[in-house]
């Protein structure tokens, strides 16, 4: 088969709108209901139910959890209550990812590095994908779009097949709808993104 993938040029938060188009175009191929979406402040998870009104679509926002690098939570309770209200879901869940140390282990870390390699959206793709399959929002070989981004908004969006972080090795990838050109790495973003001030 053949299939298109974006690259974006450009790191950037005006990528969100193609990246939702493009899921959009893969939802409409039919086989999927179901969207994972990265959003730390909210401001992606309103975009995002603005733009899938209607469509059928189930959104499964998945802000930062508690405690991550703030003492107050930046996506507002507000938000999560309008997401609920327009019959979509919001999971605020251990971040796989973000667990070295624990045990005296470093995998997660070095996982995450890893697929950073591809994207951070790629990796925060894996990540929430695993994470609403422990809480129950997805099952074992459900296929879903995942998106995520760098910094702020959406860049990466891919369909898997969900599986719980107990079962990782069942976790796949099946195509890759878009992602940025030249990913950042962790520094770059620190770099480039004030994460006081970021709206993603």
């Amino acid at each position: 088969m053949e299939a298109k993938i974006v690259y974006f040029e450009d790191v950037k938060a005006e990528n969100t709108e193609a990246v939702f188009e493009l899921t959009q175009e893969r939802l409409n191929a039919g086989g999927i209901n179901k969207v994972v979406l990265a959003s730390t402040t909210g401001a992606t998870a309103l975009k995002a139910i603005d733009f899938f009104e209607g469509s059928g679509v189930k959104l499964i926002v998945v802000p930062h959890q508690y405690d991550f690098v703030r003492e107050v939570n930046p996506f507002p309770p507000d938000i999560v209550k309008r997401v609920k209200a327009s019959g979509h879901e919001v999971h605020f869940g251990t971040m796989l990812f973000h667990t070295e140390g624990l045990y005296e282990s470093n995998a997660p870390i070095l996982m995450a590095n890893l697929l950073r390699c591809f994207s951070q959206g790629t990796k925060v793709c894996f990540e929430m994908v695993m994470m609403v399959t422990d809480a129950g929002y997805l099952t074992k070989g459900e296929k879903v779009i995942a998106v995520a981004g760098t910094g702020r908004g959406a860049d990466t969006a891919l369909v898997m097949q969900a599986s719980s972080s107990r079962n990782l090795k069942k976790l796949r990838v099946n195509e890759i709808l878009c992602k940025p050109l030249n990913p950042w790495n962790t520094e770059e973003t620190r770099e480039k993104v004030s994460y006081l001030n970021v709206k993603s």
